[in-house]
């Protein structure tokens, strides 16, 4: 098989972003309690929707795979320096370690020290992370290496590194150039392209639940990132996602209906099901969503601005 080319990958990959922004964007809004009764009629906040550090860590993931083709690590960690916002959410010790490396200290040292050496095993590196996934659709298993390598600048727990693997390989199977797979062969291919681990269980767990119709059941068994753990929020997300491929509406509300990490559960979900071409974000939610950053369309080389 011809590998891709560098536009084609990037396509994707914007095409994940843009998908991954506006489920953080939009769920986002759902942390606004005026705005709890809409979620259960599945009606749409007024005003535009501002995204979270889940997108602005993300456009560093892309912009540092436009620029060179791979992760770099060393890049990576200082784009996610250089363009924190400290009013985006990014949780206390995320906050404290990007300052630090902005004012030049060893990322390396950084994030190995967090949590009394263990790591964190946030979902901050799953949640980002679905872009390159979307890059590698032409290699799932390259996808999961890269998206092992992207994630130890900030997190470096086993089970947050998986958590972003995870994510990365179904974001690149529902990018296939094969075409969107089954709920079934996802979730058995995520499963084969990652580790033993806490991460790996629940989406066995998950396997197991898909002919579950209640999300809201699911995710008591699974979690819905509540805790803010990768654990705890990769698997009932990925299970959403395989059960609504092609379908971002669809699936942006049975993820967001059972509260949660809503944010960050939807940009997982909106940027896996952006990676297929059949998933594109309703136009009228994309115009709501905040712009990405100029620092990274300007930076992308070939890039258009998206018209809905």
């Amino acid at each position: 098989m011809t590998p891709d080319s560098s536009q084609e990958r990037l396509e994707r990959a914007l095409a994940s972003l843009r998908g991954l922004a506006v489920g953080d964007a939009l769920g986002s809004q759902f942390f606004v309690p005026a705005n709890y009764p809409l979620l259960k009629r599945r009606e749409l906040p007024p005003g535009s929707w501002q995204w979270t550090d889940d997108t602005e860590m993300a456009c560093s993931v892309v912009a540092v795979l436009a620029a060179h083709g791979r992760v770099d690590q060393d890049a990576l960690a200082l784009s996610f320096a250089e363009h924190h916002d400290f009013d985006r959410g990014y949780g206390p010790a995320v906050n404290r370690l990007l300052r630090l490396v902005r004012e030049g200290g060893d990322w390396r040292e950084l994030a190995a020290e967090l949590f009394n050496g263990q790591g964190s095993w946030g979902n901050g590196a799953a949640m980002r992370i679905a872009p390159l996934g979307a890059w590698y659709a032409d290699d799932p298993e390259q996808a999961t290496h890269q998206a092992e390598i992207s994630a130890y600048p900030t997190h470096q727990h086993r089970e947050a590194v998986v958590g972003a693997m995870a994510v990365a390989a179904a974001a690149a199977l529902a990018a296939s150039p094969g075409g969107l797979p089954s709920p079934e062969a996802l979730l058995d291919r995520v499963v084969e392209l990652v580790p033993k681990s806490a991460v790996g269980a629940g989406l066995r767990r998950a396997r197991d639940m898909l002919d579950y119709d209640d999300p809201a059941t699911v995710a008591a068994v699974l979690g819905c990132g509540r805790r803010t753990s990768a654990h705890d929020t990769v698997p009932f997300a990925l299970w959403s996602a395989a059960r609504t491929l092609g379908d971002y509406e669809r699936a942006f509300w049975a993820t967001a209906q059972v509260g949660g990490d809503v944010d960050t559960n939807c940009a997982i979900v909106g940027g896996v099901i952006a990676a297929g071409k059949a998933g594109v974000p309703p136009a009228a939610w994309a115009e709501r969503t905040e712009a990405l950053p100029g620092w990274v369309t300007e930076a992308l080389p070939g890039w258009v601005p998206h018209t809905p």
